[in-house]
């Protein structure tokens, strides 16, 4: 089998900070410390004040400026590792040297790899990860939900597999996981997340977008494998990874395309059994049309219950073209009368996209800067929704750690009325991290899950590195949660000592 590790060519870096400029220089607030900002590797900046905006707060706002509060449920043992584990990942050379020996040969020894992998379970891995298999994953579901009220998103942690061995054996670890979720009380969980990546080879991917990026160019080109699915596409997708006409499946290509597509059927078919929704996540554009092409072909398959999608998409809205292949396939799911499922990211390849852009000759296919990401999400966000508003049988997960999004989001469900309980309009944060915005977003009446990979420690250091590379500098991700959590510890000392 061959799913892959801990080498080198798999470890990404999630951001690569210049390759994304703000537009003029604006105040830093609570608010805008909980995403990252963009600053070149190694650079620093003034640990941002912590905002307290109860003067212009309304009654539809999350409150995010009552530590106590929003901590309340959180033992101090567990303050105290998370402060921890935190304030190691904001250090920028320790994530440096860190990624680096992950991906070295100390690796290849055994004492020092054990010693290596030793030191990860204990801080990191305890803190962004849910447990090694899906019982014990589902035990921490079980056990955030009854001391936080949040609910859990299981994910089995593998990510990319180069053989159809892997594959299977991928399969079926997502099948425990349904299982898994589907032995929790309802309140307690709200999805299980799938990357078709494991479960069909990487090179197969290619291929597939390839020949789909063609076929785009193309309208005389036909692909007599391809089945009913929904825009991969629009005007503005880009198309430079296809410079030439590829070569077409072969006859054993086309069997290993069949048995993916058997792998992702059998999935949806036992979430559709279980009646436990499906997130299939993102990944770089030199592959997403074939995922995107796998998961809208399921979703028609698939997603028959008027009322709520059983199979998500994900959209990302760092993309330039994010909002228009979203309005397309929103308008073609309606003409088709299918209910459908998004989960909205704002994405995590920025390096690699412009590495890949700029070797080609092109521009790179995310936006030119944090605004106009933010700016996209936002008009994604409020644009789906206003389609679940209507009972058209949308369903919406707002992956965000973006305290402006959460605030906007609440504000936009307030106007349009929505349920906050039934389901439609769900919000979501990485387990680990911006803990004080799911607790805001909790106490104002939301649906909130932590999204909680589980596996062996060795499969998730392609994870946990990329979570450490989201904290890395003070302004990053997890500067608002720092921040708070530094406050509560200090609150809590205080008050033992009078």
């Amino acid at each position: 089998m061959a799913t892959r590790l801990l080498r080198t060519n798999f470890i990404r870096r999630p951001h690569c900070f210049s390759s994304l400029r703000p537009v003029g220089s604006p105040t830093v607030t609570a608010s805008t410390a909980a995403v990252p900002e963009i600053l070149s590797f190694g650079q620093q900046a003034p640990e941002p004040p912590l905002h307290h905006p109860k003067h212009n707060q309304t009654h539809n706002d999350i409150d995010l400026s009552d530590q106590a509060r929003l901590f309340a449920s959180v033992p101090t043992p567990d303050l105290l590792r998370s402060t921890a584990v935190l304030h190691a990942a904001a250090i920028g050379p320790m994530v440096d040297v860190g990624s680096w020996v992950m991906s070295s040969k100390l690796m290849d020894n055994a004492l020092t790899r054990g010693m290596v992998l030793g030191l990860v379970k204990g801080t990191f891995y305890d803190h962004f990860c849910a447990g090694e298999d899906a019982s014990a994953a589902a035990e921490r579901v079980r056990s955030v939900y009854e001391a936080t009220g949040l609910k859990g998103m299981l994910v089995y942690g593998v990510e990319h597999a180069d053989d159809a061995a892997s594959c299977d054996d991928n399969m079926q670890h997502f099948i425990r996981t349904i299982e898994a979720a589907k032995s929790l009380p309802t309140s307690h969980f709200s999805s299980v997340v799938v990357k078709i990546t494991a479960i069909c080879p990487i090179s197969l991917l290619k291929r597939v977008s390839d020949l789909l990026r063609w076929e785009h160019k193309s309208k005389s080109f036909k692909l007599s494998w391809k089945l009913k699915s929904f825009t991969v596409f629009s005007d503005s997708s880009p198309l430079y990874h296809t410079n030439s006409e590829p070569e077409p499946l072969t006859a054993e290509e086309e069997r290993e395309l069949e048995a993916a597509h058997v792998r992702i059927q059998d999935i949806c078919r036992k979430c559709q059994e279980s009646n436990v929704p499906l997130l299939i996540d993102a990944e770089d554009t030199i592959l997403q049309p074939a995922i995107d092409y796998m998961a809208y072909s399921s979703a028609i398959m698939f997603n028959g219950d008027k009322d709520r999608p059983i199979v998500y998409n994900t959209i990302q809205a760092y993309l330039r073209d994010a909002g228009e292949r979203l309005h397309l396939v929103v308008q073609e799911a309606e003409k088709e009368g299918v209910p459908m499922g998004f989960k909205l990211v704002r994405g995590a390849y920025m390096c690699s996209e412009g590495k890949l852009a700029d070797s080609l000759g092109h521009k790179s296919p995310v936006h030119d800067t944090l605004q106009n990401t933010h700016a996209c999400y936002n008009d994604c966000m409020t644009f789906l929704m206003e389609k679940a508003s209507n009972g058209s049988g949308f369903g919406v997960v707002l992956a965000t750690h973006n305290a402006d999004s959460g605030r906007l989001a609440s504000r936009k469900a307030s106007e349009l009325n929505i349920n906050k309980k039934n389901g439609t309009i769900e919000f979501a944060q990485l387990y680990g991290m911006s803990d004080a915005l799911s607790f805001g977003l909790k106490r104002a009446g939301f649906n909130v899950s932590k999204y909680m990979p589980f596996g062996p420690v060795e499969t998730a250091i392609p994870y946990l590195v990329r979570r450490a590379y989201e904290n890395r500098g003070i302004m990053a991700s997890g500067a608002l949660d720092r921040q708070l959590l530094r406050m509560e510890l200090k609150r809590r000392l205080m008050a033992v000592i009078a």
